[in-house]
């Protein structure tokens, strides 16, 4: 009987499915005959790149200490903790003998998210699903790590025990919000900043290699697949920085709490060393909104105009051209004086028609520098041709270096902007020397406004400032760094000691008077500069005010230099003598009481003496001569009839202490005296008093015992 036609087309239908499963079977075999032989090494060495790498290894980064050894900043070793259940080492049954107590033991001491019965079923959850990672803790503490390595299982190690620790470290700074900024960190999402960020060559140290298997890709978790690494990384070296966190703590103390006190937007403070350029302190706060903190260098980085503080640098220029003298006579018009229609005014109204170039300064005459400068570097042009002299003043502060940032070797020091004379591009106009004389149409940092100041009170030698003594790895030196000298003489010797007697003045009975002392002399000038102004044809609109106080101390021989900048008072006054001058005084203040190099050992001579070593015409008040007497055990004879005495060496051990009249309305003698008691003396008199040199009074202009009527007296010191 003939096949039905149904049946046939039954077995064609068949038959077509088997030639296309065989046909489909060729073409896999085909493929995987080509990637098993042909592109075999290249997907196995894809699947060794995407599950097996060669993994950077943190070296531990090295330290960074103050000059006497305190630590500012160290890396402290935490560890990421976690658990392989499927570990290719472990044995099946010393799992199956620890689980129920590991399970107990993470439970109870680390994670207690589960009981010690759900953590156990957790952990055989993940075993049967295969998993090689299990989170135990993150960032464990040392302590932590060494109290889990001693679990049961754990204590087996890595390969059997499935106990997995990567090791990272976290950077740690022991005091705090001191000095942070200047510290400074070093983040993957950010550019590093401060000693961090400049050093971080140094500290790094070198990363080393290890071969990584990762373990859990959700985490990004790699494990080491041997117990060795291919490379040890190398520690980074410590840096030992200039800083004294015993001043650092006195001036942050000290400017925190004016920020305070004057709800100011931001300030800065910075202690010098005199003689090396050493920062020994540096403090900047800004206002957020979490209260004060370090959230910018403020001292390095911006660069502002600074007001009359700039004015020591107009005086230098004049008194090295020899246009003035400090005792000549100066037109200030009683504070108001207009200059190609731009209104100009002093900050501090008084009634001088003229005063000296001396007191000008002193009471930070506006209208007494800008006219100086105006007369003198500001003529008009001759015969359609100009004689140039705003370039001699130009040069001038180019010849302070006020034009050069200061190289101090940490990130982000902005770059001063003084004007090029006649530029066009820079906007000079016939205003501009005015107002560059008194602070403004300049930028400078607070740094590099204090090398300066610091040079005039290193007698002219300006010193380049450095916050990094050495490098060191686990204690050898490495490299050191040296005080260096950016020029060895900003100014002559005449014009540096002249200006040494104004910065005095401006703290004897000037500006900052109110801030003198009877215990030490320190010298300054205070500085208030208007922020954010517009100058307009009936007035100046003005966004704030910026208060700053520079100066050094003690003023008889400088050891350390300090400026005070504070942005935007709101209360509490605005001028640089109320706001950042009682700053500059506190830190001074405490300074003295702490250190001991600010002070005179008063036993630094024998007590015998030569007669010729004895004090001799030392004039004082009564009680003190006695103080002195009493702390220098040195024997005296002789009974005062008054309250001032003067000290006579008269014999070869032993002084004599004569009496010392001051008679009423007759003009005192106080040769021998302090400059203080001198001041005190004559001004109660009703004399006014002009001063030149530093020390004891030697000369005075008007004879003992001439009547006083108003007169002018002049002090010499030395």
């Amino acid at each position: 009987m003939a096949d039905s036609p149904i049946k046939n087309e039954v077995l064609y239908r068949v038959y077509g499915v088997l030639t296309i499963l065989v046909l489909l079977g060729a073409v896999i075999f085909a493929q995987a005959v080509r990637i098993q032989i042909k592109e075999g090494e290249k997907w196995r060495t894809q699947g060794q790149r995407e599950f097996i790498k060669q993994m950077p290894v943190d070296a531990e980064r090295g330290n960074i200490f103050t000059e006497d050894g305190q630590l500012l900043a160290t890396s402290i070793p935490v560890f990421d903790i976690a658990f392989d259940p499927n570990s290719r080492g472990m044995d099946p049954l010393d799992f199956n003998t620890h689980i129920d107590s590991l399970a107990y033991l993470i439970s109870t001491y680390v994670d207690s998210t589960y009981t010690p019965g759900g953590y156990r079923d957790y952990i055989l959850q993940k075993k049967e699903e295969g998993k090689k990672y299990i989170r135990i803790k993150t960032a464990a503490s040392f302590a932590e790590k060494e109290m889990m390595s001693q679990f049961p299982l754990f204590k087996l190690g890595q390969f059997k025990g499935g106990f997995i620790v990567k090791p990272h470290y976290r950077r740690e700074r022991p005091f705090g919000i001191l000095a942070r900024r200047t510290i400074g960190y070093v983040r993957e999402t950010a550019n590093p900043v401060g000693l961090e960020g400049s050093f971080s060559e140094y500290l790094a140290g070198e990363k080393g290699k290890r071969l990584m298997l990762l373990a859990d890709r959700e985490h990004d978790f790699w494990i080491p697949i041997d117990e060795y690494e291919t490379i040890e990384p190398k520690r980074g070296d410590d840096i030992v920085t200039t800083l004294d966190m015993e001043l650092q703590n006195i001036t942050e103390s000290a400017l925190l709490r004016a920020m305070n006190h004057h709800q100011a937007e931001w300030g800065t403070a910075v202690v010098m060393e005199v003689n090396t350029g050493k920062i020994r302190a540096i403090a900047n706060l800004g206002q957020t909104d979490e209260g004060w903190w370090e959230t910018y260098n403020y001292a390095v980085g911006a660069a502002i105009e600074p007001g009359s503080t700039f004015k020591l640098a107009t005086m230098m220029a004049l008194l090295e051209d020899e246009h003035v003298k400090l005792d000549d006579s100066i037109f200030l018009n009683k504070g108001k004086m207009e200059f190609y229609e731009d209104k100009m005014v002093d900050s501090y109204a008084h009634s001088y028609d003229s005063t000296t170039v001396r007191r000008a300064f002193e009471i930070s005459s506006n209208v007494g520098m800008a006219s100086m400068v105006n007369q003198y570097y500001n003529r008009p042009s001759q015969n359609g041709k100009s004689d140039r002299q705003s370039e001699v003043y130009i040069n001038h502060m180019k010849s302070f270096k006020l034009h050069l940032p200061t190289g101090i070797k940490i990130d982000g020091e902005a770059r001063p902007y003084i004007k090029e004379a006649y530029s066009v591009q820079d906007n000079w106009s016939g205003t501009t020397l005015p107002w560059m004389a008194t602070g403004y149409e300049v930028m400078l940092t607070p740094l590099q406004l204090l090398t300066f100041y610091n040079a005039v009170a290193n007698n002219g030698v300006m010193m380049k400032p450095y916050l990094v003594e050495s490098v060191q790895h686990f204690g050898e030196e490495k490299e050191n760094f040296k005080p260096t000298i950016v020029d060895p003489a900003i100014a002559s010797s005449e014009t540096i000691r002249d200006v040494q007697e104004l910065l005095l003045g401006v703290v004897e009975h000037g500006t900052a008077k109110k801030l003198r002392t009877d215990a030490y002399h320190f010298s300054g000038k205070t500085g208030t500069a208007q922020i954010n102004y517009q100058r307009l044809k009936k007035r100046t609109k003005v966004g704030g005010y910026q208060a700053s106080f520079a100066g050094f101390f003690p003023s008889e021989r400088p050891i350390y230099s300090c400026i005070v900048v504070i942005n935007r008072p709101k209360e509490n006054g605005i001028y640089g003598g109320q706001v950042a001058g009682p700053v500059f005084r506190e830190i001074a203040d405490k300074a003295f009481a702490s250190k001991i190099e600010l002070h005179r050992a008063i036993n630094r001579r024998p007590t015998r003496l030569a007669q010729s070593e004895l004090p001799d015409m030392d004039t004082g008040q009564k009680r003190d001569i006695g103080v002195l007497l009493q702390n220098l055990d040195l024997p005296s004879y002789g009974m005062p009839g008054s309250d001032w005495a003067v000290l006579k060496a008269t014999r070869s051990d032993s002084v004599k202490v004569l009496t010392r009249r001051l008679e009423n309305k007759q003009v005192p003698n106080v040769v021998g005296m302090g400059l203080r008691d001198a001041l005190y003396v004559l001004e109660n008199a009703g004399l006014n008093v002009k001063i030149k040199g530093l020390g004891k009074v030697q000369k005075q202009s008007i004879k003992p015992g001439t009547r006083i009527t108003g007169q002018q007296i002049r002090l010499t010191l030395g």
